[in-house]
């Protein structure tokens, strides 16, 4: 594989840093001012959408397989939540017995009855059909069986093959919602779509390389896919030929920010030469986006390989970007900025974005700061709207590709297009046949994202589409149902996000506001942003000499004796550096401390519970304050990784705070009559003096 020298001077990236995690309500209202049209091409767009709507809802028996199966069994049911748990929980899931009892509980207490019949599509019927027989069937409900035919298949058969049913159920499933099994089926399967105006990029289905196999193998099948896919190009050029979209965590094992210097020695290499690779086939390659703290290191890759003069001349080289992050504007200026400094054109897929939901809880699990995403989806269309503005308006140095199922968005862009040139549409396979039906055409392209693999490895993929569209909210679960008015789904998101009194959600709150007026979440660092990893990092680099010894009663044991010097504690990870010195405990220490912990205990007892809650409130956020000397010298004495030490003092933070709220929730303070008739304020009393030997991993 060729090496890849990095840029020189990487192009500034501030403008897109200071947004990571900003003020959504900052945020938001700069974007509707970039976002908002001119009122009579508003009025054009909504007309537009609207006539688009009605041609959907016209062509109901047109649906795409995805669709009508989203529509009937969204996130909106107990069905579709049971069917999303079992998807995503079959992809761990390490033996039959597991799979049975999973079954049991997923789709045996699910009323599949009340959907039979009612979709318009004989697919999702006869997914109905099948998913009711097994729910009966391993639920073994006797009051609920259909008939006493399945009474004798239940004996007859039993779980097993019902699992086996379910396993055949999700390959029915895949040839619905997957181009291929190999790239060669899936090139055949589309020269019908092709007969149609439609265009194809291919995305190899799986998931995150685990080891260095994992990613070899991935990179001989993008390899292998490159060469097949333009051997079917017919002379193409790179934008109207098929294409194939890549994902950087599947070249690569270690594919996160902690592991940069290694990632852009090994990784980069492999995208460049994938990128020659389809550069020599004559097609276009695009970078898949993946989580938030990915970004940055996803840039330093993209922007050395779009500027190595091996590619000169080529314009086939892309990446996706996220409307649902705050920093989607900036990073469409700083693309632009990328592009004009080689002088070729460089391919954007604009997406809203499937990672929602994960964005949001890793945030608050991390305790960070704020959001990397919008909290509204209403937000992440007018994110969406501002982005496509920017692209046509530079379509010298883009080639846009407008990646929705909205019809208000397609109306949208077509109106800020003012043509149709120099840009396309692009949908998921299964998905959105009826919209675009009616604008597909030799003058307006429409790129169908095929994915390509096997049932197995559709099911992560599956659990994306479900998230993004599936809820009812979503538009592609709106646009089929007749309830929702017309008028609704194609209202403008600009207007309507304007107009909120508060631009985050209400019922969202910030990561240290997770739990309420109880208490708060503890502080965590974002180890992807280096204006928060450099003072931690500068605080596990610095030259700590540490020392401890007994403490009783307050007072530590000091001084050197001969029966114990103070011994010398080496880092593990590199046994030469010395991190500081312990004198240890003797007999003589443990019998003293158990003789000062009578009275002190009593003191304690005598305490009323708030103060003792405020005690460990204040150890809390003295633990909190000091958090970077703590993290380093978990890392130097115990050898524990940085994530894990901050895990550990963010663990203890919060131990601290959850047991003061709990006492201060479960022990108020109760007047009791005492024996002369006086009310006297009953206190909790401690139940004596405990040894605790504090676990070796948790110091």
């Amino acid at each position: 594989m060729s090496a890849v020298p990095p840029p020189a001077s990487p192009l500034d990236r501030s403008a897109m840093h200071r947004l990571y995690r900003a003020d959504e309500a900052m945020v938001v209202t700069d974007l509707v001012r970039a976002a908002a049209l001119p009122e009579p091409a508003r009025r054009r767009v909504q007309a537009e959408a609207a006539r688009l709507v009605e041609g959907v809802r016209a062509a109901r028996t047109r649906f795409g397989a995805l669709d009508a199966f989203l529509q009937e069994f969204g996130l909106s049911t107990q069905e579709g939540v049971a069917l999303m748990c079992l998807a995503e929980a079959l992809l761990r899931i390490p033996d039959a017995e597991t799979a049975d009892a999973l079954i049991r509980d997923k789709i045996g207490t699910a009323d599949w009855n009340r959907h039979l019949g009612k979709a318009d599509s004989l697919f999702v019927n006869a997914s109905t059909w099948a998913l009711m027989l097994t729910g009966k069937v391993v639920r073994l409900d006797a009051a609920e069986e259909p008939g006493r035919l399945l009474d004798r298949l239940v004996n007859r058969v039993g779980e097993p093959i019902i699992r086996q049913a379910m396993m055949q159920a999700m390959r029915i499933l895949g040839r619905q919602f997957v181009m291929g099994r190999t790239i060669e089926e899936a090139l055949a399967r589309a020269r019908d779509d092709e007969a149609h105006g439609y265009r194809h990029s291919f995305d190899m289905l799986g998931e995150a390389a685990r080891t260095m196999a994992d990613a070899d193998r991935y990179f001989d099948l993008y390899s292998t896919a490159i060469a097949a896919i333009g051997g079917a190009r017919r002379g193409r050029d790179v934008f109207a030929t098929p294409g194939i979209s890549v994902k950087l965590s599947a070249l690569h094992p270690r594919y996160e920010l902690a592991q940069h210097d290694r990632v852009l020695a090994e990784l980069l290499p492999r995208v460049k030469d994938l990128a020659l690779k389809a550069r020599g086939a004559g097609i276009h390659l695009t970078v898949d986006a993946e989580e938030a703290d990915r970004l940055d290191l996803s840039l330093d890759i993209i922007e050395a390989v779009f500027r190595d003069p091996a590619l000169n001349g080529w314009e086939g080289f892309g990446l996706a970007v996220q409307a649902y992050q705050k920093r989607a504007l900036p990073l469409v200026g700083w693309l632009e900025d990328l592009a004009r400094s080689t002088g070729r054109r460089l391919m954007v897929r604009l997406v809203k974005g499937a990672y929602w939901d994960s964005e949001i809880k890793r945030a608050q699990e991390r305790g960070l700061d704020g959001y990397p995403v919008f909290t509204r989806k209403a937000s992440t269309d007018v994110s969406y709207l501002a982005c496509a503005r920017r692209l046509l308006g530079a379509r010298d140095a883009f080639y846009p590709m407008f990646a929705t199922h909205n019809a208000h968005t397609v109306a949208a862009v077509l109106e800020m297009a003012g043509d149709r040139t120099g840009f396309e549409f692009q949908r998921l396979h299964g998905m959105g046949e009826p919209l675009y039906h009616q604008i597909v055409g030799p003058d307006m392209p429409c790129r169908i994202y095929a994915p390509v693999g096997s049932h197995e490895d559709l099911l992560a993929y599956l659990v994306r589409r479900l998230l993004e569209n599936g809820a009812n909210s979503s538009f592609v679960n709106r646009i089929q149902d007749e309830q929702v008015p017309v008028a609704a789904i194609v209202a403008d998101p600009v207007a309507r996000v304007a107009a909120l009194p508060v631009k985050p959600h209400p019922r969202i709150p910030l990561p240290k506001d997770l739990f309420g007026a109880e208490r708060p979440n503890s502080d965590g660092i974002d180890l992807s942003d280096p204006a928060q990893t450099t003072p931690l990092l500068d605080a596990v680099a610095s030259s700590w000499r540490w020392s401890a010894a007994p403490m009783i009663a307050g007072q530590l044991v000091v001084g050197e004796t001969v029966d114990r010097p103070p011994e010398a504690l080496h880092d593990p990870t590199d046994r030469r550096r010395v991190v500081g010195h312990v004198v240890n405990a003797d007999a003589g220490d443990v019998d003293r401390a158990l003789s000062a912990a009578v009275p002190a205990q009593r003191a304690w007892a005598a305490l009323p519970v708030a103060e003792r809650a405020a005690c460990l409130d204040r150890l809390g956020d003295r633990l909190e304050g000091e958090r970077n000397e703590l993290v380093a010298l978990l890392v130097r004495e115990a050898g524990k990784t940085i994530p894990d030490a901050l895990a550990e003092v963010r663990e203890a933070v919060d131990f601290c705070r959850y047991y003061a709220a709990r006492a201060r929730a479960d022990f108020q303070p109760r007047l009791m009559p005492g024996p002369t008739g006086e009310r006297n304020e009953l206190r909790l009393t401690g139940r004596g003096v405990f040894v605790c030997i504090s676990p070796w991993n948790f110091p």
